[in-house]
């Protein structure tokens, strides 16, 4: 008998194939002696749309909301019924005997796994998989150590309620914004508090309004100590510091004070996901969703990281018999690590070993794997130095520093200095340069040598993808795992954009905001939310209680938006109108620029708004040529010399495909790290007409 092992995508079925022994290739599975290993290719199913459910949800109008079924159930998404069909018919063979679900160790990765089994009906015994780490150890270790599925049901029920309330609010919510006011207005349990938590902020920013203030520091010794002073802000008239410098200047000071303090900084603790995507933001500007999907490359692929979407900061001490394999894998990048694995790995940052605080998956640490550098792009060198950094700063000694404080005194007025001298860089050794330290003596006479600075209040910064992630991770704002993925809904659906490296509101979302009840615009709701996920994940507290107050909720929000008086303008609305009805167009953005596309619903007309450089060539004068719209559809122009072409540029439509583009669609399903879109995003998408052009 054969045990049929269900991973989550092909590159993880094809290596997990290859440890099981695996290894005759099919095209929808590998099988060996004892194990059939196939693959999802992330959801295959989705929960089923309202129309699935009931005729009279077909339309979308407000007699019908909200909408409350009884028992939802899933269906499978169109792309992918081949697999699902094959994986059935694996699982009716006669000679498997139980199932292994191998999808990810988490909540999103059970949901895969069991709406699969449940929609193929699978009644024999299930066991799970649970791995931090995809290297040929872990995965042995992970199969000699199975557990019943049942272990992994409180999981299974939490990812469950969330996506049925995801359902529940989303669709119905944004049905009924989208019919009220005839636009597309997608609303959700935790996209709408995370966008108000930039308006929140963009608020702040236009309430500000700068002030003039002066700063008097004390020049002494080639340092400056600042004046002693409540408010920072306090010296706001020129002609007052003047004549205080000039009372000060009639005689010198002295040393008041001297105190000094030994100050010992230990190691930080391993990152989080969440916490690697606010420190990649910050120093190299990579958005949440870029590097997510290179610590998935560097867990999956290379095999060199461990499970990347934790949200725990700590490791579990049966992990300490790995940290000598671990220090001789960073070895290459950390010459001190070798060093820490010959006295014996002896961990100094204790604090980071506490089992009571490790999730479902301790923090993102290096796995005993030696990286094959060469075969890493820049970008997953920087992210795996920055988790190698982490974890070797742990053998390391503490950082210790003598801060001393100095006060000088003229007259009534005081000023501090501040200085810091280096005992032992022990982990910090790498950022801190030699600083020199004056000697001061208390009662030491000091010059009256002082520096007026006239300065303007700084208003506060815009939101950056890493200050956002700070604050979903504070209000519990989604899950490391999904964090990303809700920037990107926010971008992708014109209610938030990117500047730089800052975030700010469309007038779209900021009317959203407006238009929607308040709780959910509060981040609080939605808190509580997630805590009470969190809790049915952990077996203590009852989903089907969460569901029936979900409904509750959900009836309320509903109502609040059928009984509002609120007004609503959509300013992608332009005045051009639509040759084919006579509708007006409106601008709609898409990933290759903009589109102007009909209001009329039953009008499918859509033309580029403005013309896109292509990588095409003029055959006259080899420059790249446009993609202009016209009357029979899209086509090539060149705009130095006006050659015309068919866009297809003279080849057959449906040519084969090559081996080169083979390659690149097995690499994106493969290596596609971008988390698999919720059944609420695959909802809404269909709901919406969105056809991702």
């Amino acid at each position: 008998m054969k045990r049929l092992v269900l991973a989550e995508k092909p590159s993880v079925a094809r290596d997990l194939s290859k440890i099981l022994g695996a290894d005759q290739k099919h095209k929808n599975y590998y099988e060996g002696k004892d194990h059939v290993v196939t693959w999802a290719l992330g959801h295959l199913l989705t929960l089923k749309m309202p129309e699935d459910l009931k005729n009279e949800w077909q339309t979308w109008q407000m007699e019908t909301l909200p909408m409350i079924p009884k028992y939802i159930g899933t269906k499978p998404l169109p792309k992918t019924k081949a697999q699902l069909k094959a994986i059935a018919n694996l699982a009716k063979r006669k000679d498997i005997s139980e199932a292994i679900i191998a999808t990810d160790a988490g909540r999103e990765g059970e949901l895969v796994a069991r709406w699969i089994l449940e929609y193929i009906r699978f009644n024999k015994p299930v066991k799970r998989l649970w791995i931090s780490s995809q290297t040929n150890k872990a995965i042995k270790e992970g199969f000699a150590s199975l557990k019943p599925a049942k272990a992994y049901d409180d999981l299974y029920y939490s990812a469950l309620a969330r996506a049925k309330a995801d359902w529940l609010i989303g669709l119905n919510v944004t049905r009924a914004l989208t019919v009220k006011y005839q636009d597309n207005l997608s609303a959700g349990r935790v996209q709408t508090p995370t966008l108000a938590l930039v308006a929140k902020q963009e608020e702040k920013i236009s309430k500000f309004i700068p002030q003039k203030y002066f700063t008097l520091s004390l020049e002494v010794a080639g340092q400056r100590a600042t004046r002693v002073q409540k408010d920072p802000y306090a010296l706001k008239e020129r002609q007052a510091v003047d004549e205080l410098v000039k009372k000060l200047s009639s005689q010198n000071g002295k040393v008041e004070q001297i105190t000094a303090k030994d100050k010992t900084i230990p190691a930080p603790l391993p990152y989080d996901l969440t916490e690697l995507q606010r420190v990649a933001n910050e120093k190299y500007g990579y958005s949440a969703k870029k590097t997510l999907s290179l610590v998935q490359s560097l867990y999956e692929v290379h095999k060199i990281v461990s499970y990347p979407r934790t949200d725990s900061k700590y490791l579990s001490n049966d992990l300490k018999v790995t940290l000598k394999d671990r220090l001789h894998a960073i070895a290459g990048l950390f010459p001190e690590a070798k060093q820490y694995a010959v006295k014996g790995a002896k961990v100094v940052q204790n604090k980071a070993f506490n089992d009571a605080k490790v999730t479902d998956h301790h923090a993102l640490i290096p796995t005993e794997q030696l990286p094959q550098y060469n075969k890493l792009n820049s970008d997953e060198h920087r992210i795996y130095t920055l988790i190698a950094e982490r974890f070797v700063g742990l053998f390391a000694a503490p950082h210790k520093e003598r801060q001393e404080k100095i006060v000088f005194v003229f007259g009534k007025e005081h000023f501090k200095l501040t200085q810091t001298k280096v005992i032992e860089a022990g982990w910090k050794k790498k950022e801190t340069p030699e600083k020199s330290v004056a000697k001061f003596s208390e009662g030491m006479q000091v010059s009256p040598r002082f520096m007026v600075k006239e300065a303007l209040t700084t208003p506060p910064k815009p939101l950056s993808e890493g200050s956002l992630l700070a604050q979903m991770e504070r209000y519990s704002l989604g899950t490391p795992a999904t964090r990303a993925e809700i920037i990107e809904k926010l971008v992708k659906s014109e209610l938030m954009e990117r500047t730089n490296n800052s975030l700010r509101v469309t007038k779209k979302g900021q009317q959203l905001l407006e238009l929607v009840n308040e709780e959910l615009v509060s981040p609080q709701l939605t808190e509580k939310w997630e805590q009470q996920l969190e809790q049915i994940a952990k077996g203590n507290y009852d989903s089907k209680k969460f569901l029936r107050e979900i409904e509750t909720d959900t009836k309320r929000l509903v109502r609040e938006v059928k009984n509002s008086q609120q007004k609503y303008q959509d300013f992608s609305l332009t005045k051009k109108k639509c040759p084919k009805c006579g509708a007006f167009l409106k601008e709609k953005k898409v990933r290759d620029g903009k589109l102007l596309v009909c209001t009329s619903e039953s009008c499918d007309y859509k033309r580029r708004a403005e013309a896109k450089v292509s990588n095409h060539r003029c055959p006259v004068c080899h420059k790249k040529m446009l993609i202009v719209s016209g009357k029979n559809g899209d086509y090539f122009r060149c705009k130095y010399d006006g050659t015309t072409e068919k866009l297809t540029g003279g080849k057959k439509k449906n040519k084969k495909m090559t081996k080169h583009e083979e390659r690149r669609l097995l690499k994106k399903i493969n290596q596609d790290d971008e988390p698999q879109e919720s059944a609420l995003a695959q909802a809404l998408k269909a709901a919406l007409g969105d056809n991702n052009v």
